[in-house]
Parts: C-alpha cells; structure tokens; sequence
C-alpha cells in the first residue's frame, strides 16, 4: 500500500465523493476515526454505502433511505466485508464522517481526521478480511501522516454515535498495532 501526494491509496478503489471539501490552512492529520455503516441495516454487500457516499441514494429503494434523504456525508475508506477496499475522498481533504464531535478539546473532528468505515454494524462481528485490511491501511497512513491517536465515532461524538460498536475488537486491532495510538476514553475501554 502507498499514499501519492494527492492522498490516494494505490491499493483502493476509487469512487469520488462530492462531499469533501479542503482542510483548514495548516492543518496536519493527526486523528484515525473508526466507524461502521450497512446499508440497509444490518445488511452486507449491496450499493446503499456507495450510492450515499456519492449522492445517488433512492429514497424509495428501501423504507430506511427516506431518513437519509438530504444527508450529505462521506468518509475516505470503505473496507467491505470481504476486505474490499474502496476510496471516497483523498486524504488531503476534508471528507464529512464525524459530524458534530469533539476529540481532546478539539472540535470538528473533519479537520484533522480521517474516516475509515468498516462495512457492519453494532450487532455483529467483523470479520479477519476487514481487520487484515484495516491493520494495513492504518500502517500505511501512520507512515504517511503525523497520526497521535486513534477512536471509534463514538469516542468523538459520545451519546449521538455508538460505531464501530461492541464487537469491534480494539485489543486485536491495538496489539497488531503495536503503535500506542489508541488512546480511548476511560469509559470506552477495549473490549
């Protein structure tokens, strides 16, 4: 895996986002934010995460997608199921995943994060493909970027988020680590 100085992964997918925008002026890329989405919910494999990433959601494909009407978001990595790995957003820029949030005092968390999605939900396991990937991916961009610390989104936004939810397996994916990036609040300890 490599990062070009436009910050797209060589190793990825690329399907553009229009929900991006440019980081403040000197702002350095120092935060890795963990989530997880299905679309529908609680359901694997199909275009919903695409198609919300890239504005091109059916509201009348499935009765869910009425609520995301509008909603303009995105994150810079999709990792599948199946460890597919899919870009939105260059790294260089600002892709819009943590909403309202706050990490060590420091609010919009867009500024100075990244986003990586896994493909699942609060209810169940993720699987060795996904963390193979995610392992790599975050080796690859704390190579690239002055990464401190690494946090779920609901780390970020507490009591409005829960992803990457309670089978994220933050042990398992701290101890391949190695680096002591992961610095969770107190009550949202690895499980």
């Amino acid at each position: 895996m490599r990062i070009d100085a436009a910050g797209l992964l060589d190793t990825a997918e690329f399907v553009a986002s229009p929900n991006c925008d440019e980081r403040p002026a000197g702002t350095e890329i120092s935060l890795l934010v963990i989530h997880n989405i299905s679309l529908p919910p609680d359901e694997f494999g199909g275009s919903g995460v695409i198609e919300l990433f890239t504005n091109q959601i059916d509201p009348q494909a499935h009765p869910y997608y009425q609520t995301l009407q509008g909603l303009k978001v995105s994150a810079h990595f999709f990792i599948r199921r199946d460890g597919a790995l899919i870009q939105f957003v260059p790294c260089s820029q600002r892709a819009w995943h943590a909403g309202i949030s706050n990490w060590q005092g420091r609010e919009r968390c867009n500024d100075f994060s990244i986003g990586i999605e896994l493909e699942g939900s609060d209810t169940t396991p993720f699987t060795d493909a996904q963390y193979e990937v995610l392992i790599s991916l975050t080796q690859c961009l704390c190579e690239r970027y002055p990464i401190q610390n690494i946090a779920g989104h609901s780390d970020i936004a507490p009591g409005r988020k829960t992803d990457p939810g309670p089978w994220f397996d933050w042990k398992r994916y701290d101890s391949s680590l190695g680096s002591g990036l992961i610095n969770r609040p107190a009550n949202n300890t690895p499980s």
